[in-house]
């Protein structure tokens, strides 16, 4: 599903993250692992298409995201790759319903309304769709960001720390939330962290080392 080779990131000249090798197949749950500074998020970053590495291929879903343009990354991130950030940057504005369409919009697929109900229906948010951000409560807005992130049926999804600030209650139900929709889609899962309650939930670890 995704292969990494010979990759290198830096800041202001200082390398933060070296991956030698790493690939998954289609379907595979994966966590990264490590301690802060070690180019998690980072690497979640460069897998997702935020940001390019400094030498190395990584290539997902047969498509080297290094070698496109940014207009081409736009569209095949749009089409392939679902994130749910730290932050949940839900657009305030818009209401549950037109956040998950303008996701189809910016992918370049046809906006499809049955769908974003379909999809707000398996998280148990087909009461929210006229809902706007600033109405929901912060379990109901990270579901809506993970509807967002499916909703055009990625063959990546990616997750930033997605229980890091959670009781050990929301983070088994965060947790199990990310690992169902994945499943729904058929998507390859991986979740950057450091909270140490999910890793035995993961037949999966990548660990980084932080950088000297």
């Amino acid at each position: 599903m995704f292969v990494i080779s010979h990759l290198k990131h830096a800041y202001d000249g200082s390398t933060v993250l070296k991956v030698a090798s790493w690939q998954a197949e289609q379907g595979a749950h994966w966590l990264i692992l490590g301690p802060s500074g070690s180019g998690k998020t980072t690497l979640l970053h460069i897998l997702a298409g935020i940001l390019r590495p400094a030498s190395g291929k990584v290539e997902v879903a047969g498509t080297d995201v290094t070698r496109l343009d940014a207009s081409a990354l736009d569209r095949f991130r749009g089409r392939h790759i679902g994130i749910v950030m730290q932050r949940l940057h839900l657009i305030g504005s818009l209401s549950v319903m037109n956040n998950l369409l303008l996701a189809q919009y910016l992918a370049g697929v046809a906006q499809d309304s049955a769908r974003v109900r379909e999809v707000l229906a398996t998280l148990d948010l087909a009461d929210k769709a006229d809902a706007h951000p600033h109405e929901l409560s912060f379990g109901q807005a990270q579901r809506v960001a993970v509807a967002r992130a499916v909703v055009n049926r990625p063959k990546l999804l990616l997750a930033d720390e997605p229980t890091s600030n959670l009781d050990d209650a929301r983070c088994a139900q965060a947790f199990g939330l990310l690992e169902s929709q994945a499943r729904a889609c058929g998507a390859t899962l991986v979740i950057a962290t450091h909270d140490q309650r999910i890793k035995a939930r993961m037949p999966n670890h990548y660990e980084l080392e932080a950088q000297p």
